[in-house]
C-alpha cells in the first residue's frame, strides 16, 4: 500500500511540474530569453504571439509543421497534452 500512494505522490507532483520542466528544456536549446535559432537551425521565438506558439508545437506535435527541427521537435513535444501546451505557449509568449 506504501508503494501505491508514493506512486501517487510522485506521479502528481511530475504532472505538476511539467509545464515549468518544459519551459526548462526548451530553453536549452533556444535560451533561456527564447532568443536563440535552436540549433543553428530553426527561428527565434522571442516575440511570438500565444497562438502562433500553441499552433507549432501542436503541428510539431501532430507532425504537420517543421523543417529541419521537425524530428528533434516531435521527441520534445510528444507526451504534452493541450493544456501543457497551453501553458508553455503562455510563458514563452509573456517574455519581451
Amino acid at each position: 500500500m506504501k508503494k501505491i500512494v508514493l506512486s501517487a505522490i510522485v506521479v502528481a507532483a511530475t504532472a505538476a511540474s511539467l509545464s515549468a520542466a518544459s519551459i526548462a528544456a526548451c530553453a536549452g536549446c533556444h535560451g533561456a530569453g527564447f532568443e536563440k535559432a535552436a540549433l543553428g537551425k530553426s527561428q527565434i521565438v522571442k516575440g511570438w504571439d500565444e497562438a502562433k506558439i500553441v499552433a507549432s508545437l501542436s503541428g510539431y506535435k501532430a507532425g504537420t509543421y517543421g523543417g529541419a527541427m521537425k524530428g528533434v521537435m516531435l521527441g520534445q513535444v510528444k507526451n504534452l497534452t493541450d493544456a501543457d501546451i497551453a501553458d508553455i505557449a503562455k510563458q514563452i509568449a509573456a517574455m519581451k
